[in-house]
């Protein structure tokens, strides 16, 4: 598997200047000649504007498919004690910031929060992120108009940070429109609108930064970057084009970036939505292979001319993979007529797949093209405390989660006791010793670690007594690791 980067997330606060507008007409308003204003009005004219003069229409004409969300939380009696009153996630918890300010962080109480989402029909069908509705009590939806509904949950993806409600009681429901990510181009002008801070229909306007950015948050990350202003509270809303449709889901922001917010692609939501209405959950194909990136260096070694495709690490012994003949040491380049560029790619294409197709899978094998025909497995559906947040460690900089049989087979591991590291963010203490995605942490101090429970009290417990030794299981290999808390 690729390793993954833990990717701080925090508040950020954007302001577009109405100054925009000056250098983005740079030309005209300077231009010294009549020619050389007309040949400035002549190029913006000839397409779409280097700035749209107004948003004002655009805004109006979505405002009454975005609505505001707000949640109730029962805290249960767990984990912020540990932590001597203080959130374990701090500032890193990659989406609880979006999901706006609790009241208090005492257990056994309830906590307000808030979100946006937008309606996808007519019937009542709302889409926002799981993160905003994950173990909520009761959800609030507020239309534009001012009319308030309590929402339901129809279906939820951790995996994609993507879920489904429902409200009943209106019939004149106005949905957006949804449009084609796949079309979005860098550049493109868009519009993000929701709720930050619990302001409802806030607008702010932006471009497509960049596309198809991987950012840690889960195994099918492919996210629209945009320097749209995005702030906590915008999560689940609609980042919409100028033609006034949905391309987007706006989800994360980076830490200490300005103008830097993340949205899930319109085009995923798209696949996952139906299965969510349907069966309340995602059924998603499975191939039974590890993978890993395929670097220059790798793909000479196999006398590979080029670093392209999805290297396979392991082949999970009788899965579709498997039986299909694939082998250790496979560079999958194209799975089911879709190119594979790198082993990002793959894990999305599978999931995709439906369950029980035979589909052609060719690849590099010793330098030579191999065609296959694999028929797709199903992937395990994890038990709801398998599916929750991952504790990040402040001290440490590691996240860490239950090894579950479906974490297990991801990871390549055997089932045994301990928790698997599923992020280790960036110049922490734990990146310092060389602690990876994947290790599996099997004793702190000598003392053993059964699950994320026993790994949070034995930090705690010896927190202030210097360095901790970490057992490790890394593949068939067992490590220590000496790591010190900050």
């Amino acid at each position: 598997m690729k390793t993954k980067k833990n990717i701080k997330i925090v508040l950020i606060a954007l302001l577009l200047a109405g100054a925009v507008a000056g250098f983005g007409y740079g030309m005209t308003a300077t231009a010294k000649t009549g020619e050389a204003q007309a040949a400035s009005t002549a190029v913006v004219s000839a397409g779409s504007p280097m700035v749209p003069g107004n948003f004002s229409d655009l805004a109006e004409k979505v405002r009454t498919g975005v609505v505001n969300i707000q949640v109730s939380k029962k805290v249960k009696n767990v984990g912020f004690e540990r932590f001597g009153g203080r959130n374990p996630f701090g500032d890193r918890n990659p989406f609880g910031d979006f999901f706006g300010p609790f009241e208090g962080n005492q257990p056994d109480r309830k906590q307000q929060g808030v979100g946006s989402g937008f309606i996808m029909s007519k019937e009542g069908y709302i889409l926002t992120n799981n993160h905003v509705v994950e173990d909520a009590d009761q959800i609030k939806v507020k239309l534009a108009g001012g009319k308030e509904f309590d929402g339901k949950i129809v279906g939820r993806d951790p995996k994609t940070d993507l879920a489904l409600i429902k409200i009943a009681g209106d019939s004149d429901l106005q949905p957006l429109k949804l449009g084609n990510s796949d079309d979005l181009k860098v550049g493109n002008w868009v519009v993000a609108v929701g709720s930050p801070f619990g302001l409802e229909q806030t607008v702010t306007a932006g471009i497509v930064s960049a596309k198809g950015r991987v950012i840690g948050s889960g195994p099918y990350d492919n996210f629209i970057q945009t320097d749209a202003s995005i702030n906590p509270g915008n999560s689940g809303g609609p980042l919409i084009n100028l033609q006034g449709e949905v391309v987007g889901i706006n989800t994360a922001i980076i830490a200490s970036g300005q103008g830097i917010g993340f949205a899930i692609p319109i085009n995923m939501a798209k696949e996952v939505a139906p299965q969510l209405q349907k069966k309340g959950h995602m059924t998603r194909g499975l191939l039974g292979v590890n993978i890993q990136d395929l670097t220059p260096e790798l793909a000479k070694s196999l006398g590979l001319k080029e670093s392209k495709g999805a290297l396979v690490s392991q082949v999970v012994p009788g899965g579709p993979a498997d039986k299909a003949g694939l082998e250790q040491g496979d560079v999958i380049v194209n799975f089911d007529g879709r190119p594979v560029g790198d082993s990002k790619d793959l894990p999305r294409i599978i999931a995709s797949t439906p369950v029980g197709k035979t589909v052609a899978v060719k690849l590099l094998r010793d330098g030579k093209a191999v065609d296959l025909q694999a028929k797709v497995g199903e992937m395990e559906q994890e038990n709801a405390t398998e599916t929750a947040k991952s504790p990040i460690h402040p001290s440490l900089g590691v996240t860490v989660q239950n090894l579950s049989p479906q974490v297990a087979r991801e990871f390549g591991l055997k089932k045994s006791s301990g928790v698997v590291v599923t992020g280790v963010e960036p110049d922490s203490p734990a990146a310092e010793a060389m602690i990876q995605v994947g290790d599996v942490i099997q004793a702190v101090n000598r003392n053993p670690v059964k699950n994320v429970d026993d790994f949070v009290k034995i930090v705690e417990k010896a927190k202030g007594g210097g360095s901790l030794l970490l057992l490790v299981q890394r593949g068939a290999n067992s490590l220590f690791a000496a790591v010190t808390p900050r």
